[in-house]
């Protein structure tokens, strides 16, 4: 069966867009949509509007865990943010990856593979952090 997936790495002012391929094997990154986490601007528009283009059946919702593995501020929002997705289409399956340290991995593939520039950069990083954090959860359903 062929589905859908969709990864988002979520900030306080922009949340970062992978979507699978149908046979679930690669991520590839999307968009990043700008969000006003502090105004209560969500983005959930946009991102229904990509769930619905992409026909995604399931998110995969970056969880930015401390290292000691206990669950933050930033973890708490990044729930907070899949609730209220689950509240708009519930049919939607949404799963929760530990992202520890993949936006670091994001910088640093940008720096020293891709020799991206500091603007280019900040452009970019949530996206790729994105595709990071699905690729890492299709690695380990597959």
């Amino acid at each position: 069966m062929y589905k859908r997936i969709m990864g988002l790495d979520v900030g306080s002012k922009t949340v970062g867009v992978a979507v699978s391929d149908l046979m679930g094997w690669t991520a590839q990154g999307l968009e990043t949509i700008r969000i006003d986490e502090a105004a209560g601007d969500l983005g959930y528009d946009r991102l229904l509007e990509l769930v619905d283009q992409h026909q995604v059946k399931e998110l995969v919702i970056g969880l930015p865990k401390n290292m000691n593995n206990s669950l933050g501020p930033r973890a708490e929002a990044s729930m907070a943010y899949g609730e209220g997705i689950s509240k708009l289409r519930p049919e939607l399956t949404i799963h929760y990856q530990d992202e520890r340290l993949t936006t670091s991995q994001a910088e640093r593939m940008l720096v020293t593979e891709g020799n991206v520039s500091r603007k280019k950069r900040k452009q970019v990083i949530d996206k790729l952090a994105a595709v990071i954090i699905l690729q890492n959860y299709l690695d380990r359903i597959n």
